[in-house]
């Protein structure tokens, strides 16, 4: 069974820093692109880092270039997020997902979360003073 277990979600000051780390069982993440993708209390789920299954990929959303960074450890078969500097509007629950890698593929997938079948449950980040 295929299944994605976040953590590392908490409360944090703004300028702070968090790592998200996404677990994979049942099945190889090398071979998948995976995305972190947040859903804010009230509002739509967005993509914010994809990387594709080779790692020569990645998409970041505008507003967190150059703050977040997406990568993998293929040995642990985990799933990064590395966030610093959070703002408030950061606070969301961040979700990684995966999707079996495209050999052919010249992109990444991030438009939205129908580009991800599988998911993981879930973890609450919170940025406040």
């Amino acid at each position: 069974q295929l299944q994605l277990v976040e953590s590392g979600g908490g409360l944090v000051q703004p300028g702070g820093s968090l790592r998200l780390s996404c677990v994979g069982s049942g099945f190889t993440l090398h071979y998948y692109d995976i995305g972190w993708f947040r859903q804010a209390l009230g509002k739509e789920r967005e993509a914010v880092a994809c990387v594709s299954h080779r790692d020569d990929i990645t998409y970041y959303k505008d507003s967190v270039k150059g703050r977040f960074t997406i990568s993998r450890d293929n040995a642990k078969n985990t799933a990064y997020l590395q966030m610093n500097n959070l703002k408030p509007e950061d606070t969301a629950v961040y979700y990684c997902a995966a999707e079996l890698g495209d050999l052919y593929s010249t992109s990444v997938r991030c438009s939205g979360p129908s580009d991800y079948e599988y998911w993981g449950q879930g973890t609450q980040v919170a940025v406040s003073s």
